[in-house]
């Protein structure tokens, strides 16, 4: 079985900035040091009948301000096929911007961006330079990796009339728009402590999923809880089939954040376990839809 892993990060200290491994800067993990170290593309050891045919690295903080390095660094040192997708500043005045995606598509491995929206998505989709910005992207066929927890709908109704504007604007959803962890689990039912929360990332899933333009990822679920259950793992991973479809949903490890919970290969074997998926479910979910997502 081949494994294409569309998100994980790498990290070379001696090279990157990396500021949000710092201790004294967030986020604010006890046990931030288990990830403070370098990892490597032989870092990512799977068991046999595992093979890893691939991967999309995910911007890691190498350098916020020149982000290209972070891509000049990769392509000199990972040998597999991969993905890059860089940083970039979506505030940036829109001829810098339009000079920040030329340098960085000079890159081979680049196929997008990201930039983290988290707790500021309000703020940065109602501006019109990101707007404009945005549209850059769709211009030049680049992927806009998301992050931001879907169960603000007020950044995702500002999203949704983005994307009616710009049906080219491709999207992928990460971390399956952090959705709520339960605070209790009773019998086979997940207790949310803000039930409203939850079913507003359903519903913002929902809306999203009704772009074509728009695709998701799972994974991150470390970073909600270090010991997530194996329920909410499944059951997020069904919400999110249900609604984008088995062709629209890839699985993720988001390495080296995986290992709060599990090494990198018990990570995919659990994906590969998990009895709720046909094997030709989790062909597609593991490697064919990230190979053609991805432009492999």
């Amino acid at each position: 079985m081949k494994i294409i892993d569309p998100h994980l990060h790498l990290f070379e200290l001696s090279q990157g900035n990396y500021a949000w491994l710092q201790p004294e800067n967030a986020p604010f993990w006890p046990d931030k040091a288990l990830i403070h170290r370098d990892f490597s593309e032989p870092d990512l050891q799977l068991d046999a009948p595992l093979t890893l045919a691939g991967f999309v690295h995910i911007e890691a903080g190498f350098n916020n301000q020149q982000p290209w390095q972070e891509i000049r660094w990769l392509e000199k040192t990972c040998k597999l096929p991969f993905r890059s997708i860089a940083g970039i500043n979506l505030l940036l005045a829109s001829e810098a911007f339009i000079s920040a995606i030329t340098q960085l598509k000079q890159y081979p491995s680049v196929v997008g961006v990201r930039e983290i929206l988290d707790e500021q998505a309000v703020d940065y989709l109602s501006k019109p330079n990101v707007h404009q910005n945005l549209a850059q992207l769709a211009k030049h066929q680049l992927i806009f990796e998301l992050q931001m927890p879907l169960s603000n709908l007020a950044a995702v109704d500002l999203l949704t009339n983005i994307l009616s504007e710009l049906p080219e604007l491709k999207i992928i959803i990460n971390h399956a728009g952090w959705p709520p962890h339960p605070s209790t689990q009773s019998g086979s039912q997940l207790q949310h402590s803000d039930a409203q929360l939850f079913k507003n990332w359903q519903q913002g899933l929902a809306l999203l999923s009704n772009h074509q333009q728009c695709e998701i990822k799972c994974s991150g679920f470390e970073m909600a809880d270090r010991r997530y259950s194996v329920k909410w793992h499944e059951d997020i991973i069904t919400s999110c089939i249900n609604d984008f479809g088995i062709n629209r949903v890839m699985l993720a490890s988001n390495f080296p954040l995986c290992l709060f919970n599990s090494s990198y290969a018990q990570n995919w074997q659990k994906y590969q376990q998990n009895s709720i998926f046909t094997t030709a479910e989790i062909n597609k979910l593991c490697y064919l839809n990230a190979y053609r997502i991805y432009n492999f």
